[in-house]
């Protein structure tokens, strides 16, 4: 059987502007989320990712990540953001 992803359908979803800054956070709490668990693995960071060597070139602070993995981390909130608000709830801020 072939794997077919079925995502929650988020087209429709817009994220207000306030969430932005919380979109944020999360990516660089998801990109730390991701270093810790490497790091916990015994990578180390490397200049060009090597798995036998267990090296790694993002395992770098989030600040200073390349652009295009930032935007990765960033992606993947907006997209589960999206999917929270599509499946009814409501994210407000205290």
């Amino acid at each position: 059987m072939k794997y077919q992803p079925r995502p929650i359908d988020t087209s429709t979803v817009r994220l207000p502007q306030e969430l932005s800054e919380l979109g944020e956070s999360l990516a660089k709490n998801a990109h730390d989320v991701w270093a810790v668990q490497r790091l916990s693995e015994g990578w180390v960071y490397g200049p060009v990712r090597d798995s036998a060597k267990k090296e790694h070139p993002c395992l770098v602070p989030y600040e200073d990540l390349p652009e295009s993995e930032k935007e990765m981390d960033r992606v993947m909130v907006a997209e589960t953001l999206k999917c929270i608000v599509a499946l009814g709830h409501r994210i407000v801020s205290r």
